[in-house]
């Protein structure tokens, strides 16, 4: 008889190896609507060494592990167990700040460390991480860049990953690989530091880009243990502008001009329902909101850095204004219910401890996949036709979209909020969810980070892709430990 916990504890230690109920049913569910599951155990390993002894056990066990680096609230299904009997692999005690690289721009960070933690510390040295939209403050830096959550500045992304670039990664057969730079001569950090070695490339080691295998895989292939990361420089002068508009329309091909010509830092569009949400509490104060903010607005930010800050932030705003004027639109530091400075607030820091999307109604579903800028308003047409039949009131619909990699193509998501704690509001959105998905897709929407339902809908499409990913899966996870049931791995 296998004595599961024993052999765990003596990987990581007893009080480390965690089963009592209310843990494990912490861990069975999230905001989604996944299939609750329990795990058999949450496990809490504290350097690369323990995670391997983990891995290695789990193959000799035949036990499934789900790893896990962010605290709660999930929201996309990836964290609950498929298969039974799971062990969820919590890695937020591996919390080292490694490297801080000024010179190069680079940070060494493990997955345990968080945006709110880190930020501060990047600080110090006059650099900072371009982040996702209001990131929960307990989120992980290093699972936000594995999940290509989408950066608020296009003009610094040259591929969908940045600024994610080496990584230490345990794969499912509990082998190491140092990827990129990282797994080039000399062999040890230090020595690589000592000749000012940064592990910046991306690429390799060899022919392969290693780290693209577990990019958006859900912890599928392996379990990163630490990544190095591209930081931006901390500005000195930072101001944050509001393009408004009547219609949609009217700001896409502004939003291309900007995007082009590199003007700006944060770049992305919403709704005004959606901009109430990221900085209204309550649901009153986000009705009055709602009401008051023009319906579309792009949002802009200009920042100044080491040199001659007051004279970039000047110019561009003169260009940014020349600019928008061509479209018949206006720069704008402030709109009705909103200044600058209180947006670029909200959205360079870290979301508020009542997650931003659940701040209306207590729950939210979100919609969102890859497209370019000149077929959004096509998708939304489609979300608010199937919304409207399913008597879901636009007006609640939140719109973000993120352009990417320098305007190439964006993000586009929808946000649903909703009340959990109604059984007809749940059933409802599920509906919705599912009959929005389907339609998106069939229109051409691209969900590269299919969480969920998505998964199916996009694998049993592309018949050849789903073959090649499970032979890449059988050669670096021979049996089948790291997260079974996601992605198209059975």
């Amino acid at each position: 008889m296998i004595d599961k916990k024993g052999d765990l504890a003596k990987i990581v230690g007893g009080q480390y190896v965690l089963n009592d109920p209310e843990t494990l049913e912490a861990y069975s569910k999230d905001e989604s609507f996944v299939r609750p599951r329990k795990p058999l155990f949450v496990v809490k390993p504290q350097n690369v060494d323990e995670v391997q002894g983990i891995v290695r056990w789990a193959n000799q066990t035949g036990t499934p592990l789900v790893p896990v680096s962010s605290g709660p609230p999930h929201f996309y299904g990836d964290t609950i167990p498929t298969a039974a009997g799971a062990i969820v692999v919590d890695l937020s005690r591996m919390k080292r700040i490694i490297k801080i690289d000024p010179r190069n721009r680079m940070t060494m960070i493990e997955p345990g460390v968080t945006y709110s933690e880190l930020q501060p510390e990047l600080a110090k040295h006059g650099l900072r991480l371009t982040t996702p939209l209001l990131p929960r403050s307990n989120k992980s830096v290093v699972s936000s860049q594995l999940e290509r959550e989408p950066t608020l500045i296009p003009k610094y992304q040259w591929t969908l990953l940045e600024p994610l670039r080496c990584l230490e990664v345990v794969w499912g057969d509990g082998s190491k690989l140092w990827t990129g730079e990282a797994g080039e001569r000399p062999p040890s950090l230090e020595e690589k530091w000592r000749l000012d070695l940064a592990q910046l490339d991306p690429l390799g080691p060899g022919q392969v880009d290693y780290y693209r295998l577990v990019s958006a895989a859900q912890g599928s292939m392996g379990i990163v243990t630490w990544a190095t990361l591209r930081c931006e420089i901390l500005p000195r002068l930072h101001k944050l502008f509001f393009i408004p508009a009547q219609k949609l329309d009217d700001l896409i091909e502004c939003a291309y001009k900007l995007t082009r010509v590199r003007l700006g830092d944060e770049m992305f569009l919403v709704d005004g329902s959606n901009l109430a949400y990221i900085v209204g509490e309550g649901i009153d104060e986000i009705g009055a909101l709602k009401e008051s903010f023009p319906p579309w607005i792009i949002i802009m930010g200009i920042a100044g850095r080491s040199y001659l800050p007051k004279e970039r932030v000047e110019f561009q705003e003169k260009d940014a204004a020349t600019i928008v004027q061509q479209f018949g639109l206006k720069l704008m530091p402030a709109i009705p219910g909103a200044r600058g400075e209180q947006v670029l607030e909200a959205i360079i820091s870290p979301s508020k401890e009542r997650h931003w999307k659940l701040s209306y109604k207590g729950g939210c579903q979100s919609i969102f996949f890859l497209t370019t800028l000149n077929r959004v308003a096509e998708f939304i047409r489609t979300m608010y036709s199937v919304a409207e039949k399913m008597s879901y009131p636009t007006t609640e619909i939140g719109l973000y979209v993120q352009p990417l990699q320098q305007g190439v193509s964006c993000h586009c998501e929808f946000n649903l909020p909703y009340n959990p704690d109604n059984e007809r509001d749940v059933s409802k959105m599920r509906d919705l969810f599912t009959q929005t998905s389907e339609e998106l897709l069939r229109q051409g929407a691209f969900f590269s980070r299919p969480y969920g339902i998505w998964a199916d809908m996009e694998y049993n499409r592309a018949a050849q892709t789903t073959m090649m990913l499970r032979k890449v899966k059988g050669i670096f996870d021979p049996n089948n430990v790291l997260n079974p049931g996601k992605l198209c791995f059975g």
